[in-house]
């Protein structure tokens, strides 16, 4: 019950965060410039936010995990599905929900780019595509990032997707407007110890 109540605590507290002195949500900017690349990792958390694979490989028995990608050519840095060859979705999922998702991204040649948004039951609430990513210009360019954003009242978590094997997409920044979703429920207290009945005489 104590866990419970400090993950309460710490929900509330990173809502209160996110809210300016009017009550109004402000954008949060997430950036991973500090972050060791090619280092696998099975979650990783950024002020309350995680990011995980968001499902099991589905072509090897390898434990799916997300890991940081150098973007060449600059100093920034983007998380990406550390599995090359099983383009699994980086899935991303908020404290306290949220209102609006912005990706920034960069990817592959021709690698095609997805972001879903989705509800606490899982149901898809918004959507946003490109057929392919950017092109650079030159050889001596950096690829080029874009953004993706989504908006629902109710986002739980987004996903990113689009590449095929042996392709990428990272994404090097998160803004978003955080929501308003309920706190969960407490678990039920435990039901009291039975006392024994007195011996017999």
């Amino acid at each position: 019950m104590k866990s419970f109540s400090r993950s309460l605590l710490c929900g509330l507290g990173l809502a209160a965060r996110f809210l300016t002195a009017s009550g109004h949500a402000e954008e949060v900017v997430l950036h991973f410039d500090r972050e060791t690349v090619g280092h696998p990792l099975p979650a990783y958390t950024n002020q309350g936010v995680i990011f995980t694979p968001a499902h099991p490989a589905t072509k090897s028995t390898a434990v799916p995990r997300v890991m940081f990608f150098p973007h060449l050519k600059t100093t920034k840095k983007g998380i990406l599905n550390a599995l090359a060859d099983d383009p699994i979705p980086v899935q991303v999922r908020f404290p306290s929900g949220a209102a609006a998702v912005t990706l920034v991204l960069w990817g592959s040649t021709g690698c095609p780019a997805r972001l879903e948004a989705f509800d606490p039951d899982g149901r898809r609430v918004d959507q946003a595509s490109l057929p392919a990513v950017p092109a650079r210009s030159s050889p001596a360019d950096p690829v080029p990032s874009f953004e993706l954003t989504v908006r629902a009242p109710n986002v739980a978590y987004v996903q990113f997707s689009g590449p095929r094997a042996g392709e990428y997409l990272a994404a090097e920044a998160v803004r978003f407007t955080p929501g308003n979703l309920p706190p969960p429920a407490p678990a039920p207290a435990p039901a009291p110890a039975a006392v024994p009945a007195p011996p017999k005489n």
